[in-house]
């Protein structure tokens, strides 16, 4: 997946502070969380009441300094207020752009995470790992990103190898880890050596041949399913060389974690096979699987799954997800779905995109649909071009009012329950009929 990377000359990357910032209370901190949790369109709502340029400066000027504030605050004796200033961040990280920003603080903001990573508890850790991921994004694949890869790398994988740490913190390393090799490896042998350090986990869950089943504590599924989850987000770029040992490896060992008694690792597992056959159809267009009968009756039992012990939302929500997992496996085909924001729609029209667009998502939060449209490393990333150069009035004319959105949920729920009813009569008369 090779990417060209620019190192940009605005900022060297030391960008410490050195103005006096007036310490942060944890209300201010917690405040400051919630207040920059403003999408796209927010913004030019309130361009259209009138702001003045100078205002809109001046509380430009306020945000960076309460920014710079947080920053200095992970550095903070009290693990409360470190906690709080990695929360605002990592909420400032996903619902704004601060390219130029993070650019003359990275190597600052770098040294935090690591530090919070390394002395931080399992929540701090957490917070530190996703404010990790967002920094790359935020970087996009430069120079720049790679650097700060390859300085929590190392950190990542301690963590992840070390029994001792919590699940948690485990897990959010684990997606760390992933996105920040996504965004910013530039070398097959960093990709390799990422999915190698995650394969390590997830593997264990293999059924082995001298087994009948696999019993593992739900501690150890929910690490296994997040590793499982952030290693198929790297299979998103493999390189074919690569891909050909995975599949080699993998497709004949994934199919034993469909028996897992927990749901989420079978549909894990289930989506991580369907993404390993629609690569290996476009590596090889005459690929075939040697079980595929034993597979197909492995799937079909999934997607019409009926027995009781299992959980209804648990039947319901993995027989919708094995009927796409089968059709994907059987014929090759993926029901698309579409995603708007604001005047643009973008088309998830495989198993690649569906993967990268959770991931992202999980990731930004609320902050999804203001990154499509304005982060050009994540539009790349989606194939959507260039960010589209829309005034407020545009802005404001394609955003749909709260009234007209009541109205079109009302008729959709109103012609969803004659449909439902229709064919629930349909049924009552087939019975008096038998």
């Amino acid at each position: 997946m090779p990417k060209s990377k620019k190192r940009n000359n605005k900022g060297g990357g030391g960008g410490r502070q050195h103005r006096a910032v007036q310490p942060f209370s944890d209300e201010d901190a917690s405040i400051e969380t919630m207040s920059h949790c403003s999408s796209f369109s927010d913004s030019t709502s309130l361009a259209d009441e009138g702001i003045e340029d100078v205002d809109e400066e001046a509380g430009q000027e306020d945000y960076e300094y309460r920014l710079k504030g947080f920053i200095d605050s992970t550095l903070d004796k009290s693990a409360k207020i470190r906690l709080s200033a990695l929360e605002g961040l990592k909420s400032a990280f996903s619902s704004k752009i601060l390219y130029d920003f993070i650019l003359e603080r990275r190597v600052t903001i770098t040294d935090s995470i690591e530090r919070c990573l390394k002395k931080g508890k399992s929540e701090e850790q957490c917070v530190a790992a996703q404010v990790a991921s967002l920094l790359c994004i935020q970087l996009g694949s430069s120079i720049e990103s790679e650097e700060v890869f390859k300085s929590l790398r190392p950190i990542f994988k301690t963590i992840l190898t070390d029994e001792s740490v919590s699940v948690q913190t485990r897990r959010a390393c684990a997606t760390s880890l992933a996105v920040c090799c996504y965004v910013a490896a530039d070398d097959i042998e960093d990709l390799h050596l990422t999915m190698t350090y995650l394969e390590s986990v997830f593997t264990a869950s293999y059924q082995k041949e001298d087994q009948t089943d696999c019993f593992h504590s739900a501690q150890t599924t929910t690490l296994d399913i997040g590793t499982l989850v952030a290693w198929t987000l790297l299979l998103t770029v493999c390189p074919p060389s690569l891909m050909k040992r995975i599949l080699e490896t993998h497709l004949t060992k994934l199919p034993s974690l469909l028996s897992c008694g927990d749901v989420n690792m079978r549909i894990a597992a289930g989506e991580t096979m369907a993404l390993l056959f629609e690569l290996a159809r476009d590596i090889c267009d005459d690929f075939e699987y040697e079980d595929m009968e034993l597979l197909c009756g492995k799937l079909k039992g999934l997607a019409t799954d009926g027995n009781k012990y299992r959980a209804k939302t648990d039947r319901k929500k993995q027989r919708s997800v094995f009927r796409d997992v089968l059709k994907t496996v059987e014929e090759g085909d993926f029901d698309p779905e579409t995603i708007t924001f604001g005047p643009e729609c973008m088309y998830i029209d495989s198993w690649v995109k569906k993967r990268t667009y959770e991931t992202f998502k999980e990731l930004l939060a609320s902050g999804i649909r203001f990154h499509l449209q304005a982060n050009e490393f994540v539009r790349s990333v989606f194939e959507l071009g260039p960010p589209l150069l829309l005034d407020a009035a545009t802005l404001k004319a394609a955003k749909t009012s709260r009234v007209e959105r009541h109205f079109y949920n009302a008729a959709v729920c109103k012609a969803r329950t004659k449909a439902r009813n229709k064919f629930r009569d349909k049924r009552a008369d087939i019975g008096e009929y038998i």
